[in-house]
């Protein structure tokens, strides 16, 4: 693996989540629940109780803001190393995991570990432990076979 340090660049790191951190927190204060995407995806596309605007206009920020980047500024060179039947699986274990873990990375390893749940806590462990075991299995074991 190769980091290219020149490239680092740590005060738009430092941006983008004050704005995570900024928008979880005025998302909760507004609609007293959590920021976590998959829950918000989930209970959009099953049309659950209300808030449906906010929900969509949140979801909304998280498509549109990738696009303002580029046309600001630079888009980085982005490099995908596995093929369709790679992606695909991955995506498939990520939305089995979200529902089996009761949420993302967003809902327990942003606003969960900013409540100190112990609960977020245990759930982040385990799937920051299980995608470096994946991670390891598959370039190191497996040779990226996917």
């Amino acid at each position: 693996m190769y980091i290219d340090w020149p490239a680092f660049t740590p005060w738009s790191a430092l941006a983008g989540g004050a704005l995570i951190g900024l928008s979880s927190s005025l998302f909760i204060l507004a609609n007293g629940r959590i920021a976590g995407i998959s829950g918000l995806l989930g209970s959009l596309l099953q049309r659950e109780d209300g808030g449906l605007g906010e929900k969509a206009l949140f979801l909304l920020g998280l498509l549109l803001s990738p696009l303002l980047w580029v046309a600001l500024s630079e888009a980085p060179e982005v490099r995908i190393e596995t093929g369709w039947a790679g992606l695909l699986m991955a995506g498939l274990l990520v939305g089995v995991g979200t529902r089996l873990g009761s949420g993302c990375t967003s809902g327990h390893g942003v606003c969960g570990l900013a409540r100190l749940s112990l609960r977020s806590l245990v759930a982040t462990l385990c799937f920051m432990a299980t995608g470096f075991l994946t991670a390891f299995v598959l370039r190191h074991l497996l040779g990226g076979a996917l």
